[in-house]
């Protein structure tokens, strides 16, 4: 339950991309104690009204309880993360203005920004705009490593002589917690960033001081 609040909790979403990964996680939640309130609820009946159920043969509980209760149910979450996914990874939504490209290696992050023709660099700290839907694209210059803003999307792997992206987008100023989510060596624990949205007047003036 401590996994489930603070900086990279992805339970408290301040973005419209983290805010589909909280959604898919109730929702496979509920779906999973459906199908546990189900199972418990026949478990209950069998043993303490074993009559109930005296005429089901064996090959009619396979058939209701293996197959006819769960597989609806685990089909239609299945759907729902595909829909999910496809969304957070940036189907179907505007073009993101500004472009971030993230460069990991053990153990720092370097991000390379290019607005309006002008260069800018930082380390460790990803700026952003408030707002506005930002496309990460991801490399790394040795290991696999793993982008992740829990509270502002999802993850998208950092793969050696590869380019893999996502959008993210933050609703409120703030500054949020940024980790590798994929095991990379000793100093994976301290693979860590942050991501600092402000407002586009901000925003510019931070990338107007990296510049320089």
């Amino acid at each position: 339950m401590s996994g489930c609040r603070g900086d990279t909790s992805a339970l408290d979403p301040a973005g419209p991309s983290a805010a589909m990964v909280a959604d898919l996680w109730w929702v496979m939640l509920s779906g999973a104690g459906t199908i546990f309130l189900l199972v418990m609820a026949l478990f209950s009946l069998v043993l303490f009204r074993p009559t109930v159920f005296a005429n089901i043969s064996a090959k009619q509980w396979m058939g209701f309880g293996g197959i006819a209760m769960p597989v609806p149910v685990l089909i239609a979450l299945l759907l729902y993360a595909f829909v999910q996914g496809e969304r957070l990874f940036g189907a179907g939504t505007p073009a993101p203005g500004v472009t971030v490209k993230a460069t990991s290696r053990m153990w720092s992050w370097d991000f390379s920004y290019t607005i309006d023709g002008k260069s800018a660099f930082s380390s460790d700290t990803l700026h952003i705009p408030v707002g506005e839907p930002v496309r990460i694209e991801t490399t790394s210059m040795d290991v696999i490593h793993s982008f992740w803003v829990p509270r502002l999307g999802g993850k998208i792997d950092s793969i050696p002589g590869q380019t893999n992206s996502i959008v993210l987008q933050a609703d409120v100023e703030g500054t949020f917690g940024g980790i590798c989510s994929e095991y990379c060596g000793q100093g994976h624990q301290q693979m860590t960033f942050r991501v600092n949205s402000y407002s586009r007047a901000q925003f510019d003036a931070v990338m107007k001081e990296l510049g320089q």
